[in-house]
């Protein structure tokens, strides 16, 4: 169960807000976290707590396709991305390096920010704790939920290449 408080901005938040081109000669989580959506919010990276959920609107993540914008929000404490959609590219990065994303119009509109949100990923239920409103978003397929528990893509390829080893 992932609980935390609401970190909440708009529609089409595009990669390059979430991190500045600029930043984009590492690929040091830390150094990307440091520098996460300050160009839209200068006081984020001062307020953000680890397990925080992000809310957003339509099209989050939208813009380039680097993997560099769901790793700084990763590494910045959020726990999980809520928004009404999520350009497609933004969606499998997110999944690739374990960053859980769900999508669910009714939640992101009603999550106000600050509000306390609880996520159940293995059912896709969330609760908005201050208001006592549950919503509903598609939970992910199993094998989805692997990727995400392991941390990533990579740590789970890595898990099953072991396992396969040893049988």
């Amino acid at each position: 169960m992932i609980q935390g408080k609401a970190i909440k901005y708009g529609n089409n938040i595009d990669t390059d807000v979430i991190i500045p081109a600029r930043y984009l000669n590492t690929h040091e989580p830390s150094e990307l976290a440091k520098h996460c959506m300050e160009d839209l919010d200068k006081t984020f990276i001062s307020h953000v707590e680890k397990g925080d959920v992000m809310v957003g609107g339509k099209n989050f993540g939208c813009g380039s396709s680097r993997e560099h914008a769901p790793i700084a929000i990763k590494a910045s404490g959020i726990s999980c991305v809520i928004a009404e959609t999520f350009a497609r590219i933004f969606y499998r990065n997110a999944i690739n390096i374990g960053l859980p994303i769900l999508e669910c119009p009714e939640a992101a509109k009603a999550i106000n920010k600050g509000d306390i949100v609880a996520v159940e990923l293995s059912s896709g239920k969330i609760v908005n704790l201050t208001s006592g409103d549950e919503y509903k978003a598609a939970p992910f397929p199993e094998f989805m939920q692997e990727i995400i528990n392991a941390d990533g893509l990579i740590e789970y390829t890595k898990r099953k290449i072991t396992l396969a080893s040893n049988a």
